[in-house]
């Protein structure tokens, strides 16, 4: 068995069109995520076939092509934009005589580079060991079976199995550790309820521009780069619109096409705020020519981790890369706002974003009036930080009489849970 180099730069990448298959991943957006992954591509590699080869993916042909690429321009590892099989990969490094790697495994290697937080860096290494222990019968094909002999028999098992119960009892110690995290997040959520702070949350497809705009509306500082998944890590912060109503806004990690199965289960607890916001914003790239693609897809996956009823606004981003395209607002046909074209980078149209927020979350509130007694300070100081408060004026006695805009959820769990609130009026907005 050859030894594999440690890590590998120089790449070729290879992108077969499968005549039979019609969900086939994009060659461009293949080659921006190699160089995401820190390759340097050296040669790419095309074909056309039916079906894949069971036991190479690729033809006897373009093995021959592939074998003679990697010997000619010292390549260190072979890109497939295609998920490979155990076998396939085996094979395939066999013949080769290098490390090769499917998409799902560019995809992860991604993830592990940018994982920051504790919780991201424990989802990519759970989905990571979920992938390789797969395929660990590629690197110990020369101990699969059990020696004999005098002082060569062993514990009682191969070294392939040793790995895969280590790698099982890792598996669980993840678990475990994610799920006291969820746990965590889940008393954070709970406090929010109960704050009635609403989530809003940024989705879209990798690189279109989420981060730069989390940066615009919080003045915060996260990580933004024109490059696929410079975002992981979700990052949580509160904006205080220009009405002073409060959210909490949500950047969370961009989607792609035919994102691998491992990572999507393994972010389940952060794609968790996705599912339980008030409101998604889908941000999409308009300079992007199959934009409308990407839509979609990002709306396959909020599917698949169950928040496709979620409501949602369509933010069409970066108009400052179009000729002649103003910011402006898009409306179905019963009067519902449904798009807002904007520039994140610019900043034009942000206040047409502000607006929509508002009413979107102002659809559930109340105007009314309270009567706060003179020693409830706090409540009344309470007030004043979490709700909108249009008037004050005071009684006889000195207690404050205040006109507030608040959400109907939040007003009736105010008066259930603290007796010195003292409704007087009650209309809706």
């Amino acid at each position: 068995m050859f030894e594999r180099p440690k890590r590998g730069e120089r790449a070729i990448l290879v992108s077969i069109t499968l005549t039979r298959l019609v969900d086939q991943a994009n060659a461009q957006e293949f080659t921006e995520l190699a160089e995401s992954a820190g390759a340097k591509i050296m040669a790419q590699v095309t074909g056309t076939r039916e079906f894949p080869e069971p036991s190479t993916f690729v033809g006897s042909g373009k093995l021959k092509e592939l074998e003679a690429l990697v010997q000619e321009l010292e390549v260190e590892v072979v890109l497939f934009n295609h998920t490979l099989s155990p076998r396939q990969e085996r094979n395939l490094e066999r013949a080769l005589q290098c490390r090769v790697v499917d998409r799902t495994g560019l995809i992860l290697d991604i993830f592990a580079q940018r994982a920051r937080s504790f919780e991201g860096k424990l989802q990519v290494e759970l989905a990571q060991l979920k992938h390789l222990s797969t395929r660990l019968v590629r690197g110990w094909t020369h101990l699969e079976r059990q020696k004999g002999g005098i002082g060569l028999r062993g514990p009682g098992e191969t070294q392939l199995e040793t790995d895969r119960r280590l790698i099982a009892e890792r598996i669980k110690f993840i678990n475990k550790r994610l799920s006291k995290v969820s746990q965590q997040r889940e008393l954070s959520r709970k406090a929010r309820i109960q704050n009635q702070l609403p989530v809003v949350s940024l989705v879209g497809y990798t690189n279109a521009g989420k981060s730069t705009l989390f940066n615009r509306l919080t003045q915060a500082n996260v990580f933004a780069a024109d490059q696929l998944f410079a975002t992981l890590d979700a990052t949580l912060r509160r904006v205080i619109l220009p009405d002073k109503t409060t959210l909490i806004l949500a950047d969370t990690v961009g989607f792609i096409e035919q994102l691998p199965h491992d990572l999507v289960a393994a972010f389940r607890a952060t794609l968790d705020e996705i599912r339980l916001s008030a409101l998604l914003l889908h941000i999409v790239d308009v300079s992007d020519p199959e934009w409308q693609l990407r839509v979609k897809q990002v709306n396959q996956v909020l599917t698949d981790i169950g928040a496709a009823e979620v409501p949602q606004i369509l933010l069409c981003n970066k108009i400052d890369r179009l000729e002649h395209c103003p910011s402006r607002l898009q409306r179905d046909s019963e009067g519902q706002i449904t798009q807002i074209w904007l520039s994140a980078v610019s900043g034009v149209g942000i206040d047409l974003l502000y607006d929509v927020l508002s009413k979107q979350l102002h659809q559930d509130r109340i105007r009314t009036t309270v009567r706060v007694p003179v020693e409830a300070g706090d409540l009344r100081a309470r007030l004043f930080e979490e709700t909108l408060v249009l008037h004050e004026q005071y009684a006889d006695n000195g207690d404050s009489l205040l006109e507030i805009q608040i959400p109907a959820q939040y007003f009736n769990h105010l008066i259930e849970t603290d007796s010195r609130l003292q409704p007087l009026s009650d209309k809706v907005e």
